[in-house]
C-alpha cells in the first residue's frame, strides 16, 4: 500500500479476471467436496436439500433461486433497492449453470478413500481463495458470497463471524429439511461441518495474504 508518499510496490490484480477465477473455480469446488463423500459446501447445503426433496428441478436451479432470496433479503434490509445486486444475478447464474455441468461430468473421476480425501482438501481450499478474490474483485459477486460480506456490513459485524454464522444456519436448514421430509439427513458429512466452523477464518488469512502481494483494480475503480 502507498504509505508516506512510497510506491506500492504489490502486483496489479484485474478484478474482472479475479470474478471469473472465483466462479469457475467455486462451481467445480461445490461439486468435487460432494463427490468426496464429505459432504455438500455449506454455501450449496440449501439448494442441495431442495434438490432432493424436489428432484425434478436441477441443483443449479435452485441454487438461482436460493441466490435470488438473498439478493431480496439484502435490499429489505437495506429498505431500498440496490442496482448492482441485480448484476450478482448474472453472476449467480453462470455459477448455477457450471455446477450443473460439473455434476455432470464429475463421475468420471475414480473414487478410492486417499483420492476422496485428496478432493475434499481441494474442494476446500478452493473454496477459500475463490470467496477471498470475490470478496476483493471490487465487481457484483455470487449472491451466496454477497450476502455476508454485505450482512456484516449492515449489521457492523466482523466477517468471520457473519460467515460461520451463514454457514450454520444453511447446515440447520439443511438437516431439517432432508430429515424430516426425506426421513433421513442428507448431503451432510464431517467435512460439511468442519469447513462451516473454519471456513471464515480461513478466508480472512487467505484474504489478508493476497492483500499483502496484489492490488486488486477494476474497470469501476479505474473511473473512480
Amino acid at each position: 500500500m502507498k504509505t508516506n508518499g512510497e510506491e506500492d510496490s504489490r502486483h496489479i490484480f484485474r478484478g474482472e479476471l479475479a470474478l471469473v477465477i472465483a466462479v469457475m473455480i467455486n462451481s467445480l469446488a461445490v461439486i468435487l467436496m460432494l463427490y468426496s463423500g464429505s459432504g455438500i459446501s455449506a454455501i450449496s447445503s440449501v439448494p442441495y436439500a431442495f434438490e432432493k426433496v424436489f428432484p425434478v428441478i436441477t441443483l443449479g436451479t435452485w441454487t438461482y433461486i436460493f441466490q435470488a432470496l438473498l439478493i431480496l433479503s439484502l435490499m429489505i434490509l437495506r429498505k431500498k433497492f440496490v442496482p448492482i445486486y441485480l448484476c450478482s444475478f448474472f453472476v449467480g447464474f453462470a455459477f448455477s449453470e457450471l455446477l450443473d455441468v460439473n455434476e455432470a461430468w464429475i463421475n468420471v473421476l475414480p473414487k478410492t478413500i486417499p483420492l476422496r480425501v485428496l478432493y475434499f482438501v481441494i474442494s476446500y481450499l478452493l473454496i477459500c481463495v475463490g470467496i477471498a478474490l470475490s470478496n476483493r474483485c471490487g465487481l457484483p459477486i455470487i449472491p451466496t458470497d454477497l450476502f455476508p460480506r454485505e450482512l456484516s456490513e449492515i449489521i457492523k459485524v466482523k466477517y468471520s463471524k457473519i460467515k460461520v454464522s451463514f454457514d450454520v444456519i444453511c447446515l440447520g436448514t439443511t438437516a431439517c429439511m432432508t430429515g424430516l421430509i426425506l426421513g433421513h439427513i442428507k448431503g451432510l458429512g464431517i467435512g460439511t461441518v468442519l469447513a462451516a466452523f473454519t471456513m471464515g477464518k480461513v478466508i480472512g488469512l487467505i484474504g489478508d495474504e493476497m492483500d499483502k502481494h496484489f492490488q486488486f483494480v477494476n474497470f469501476l475503480s479505474a473511473k473512480s
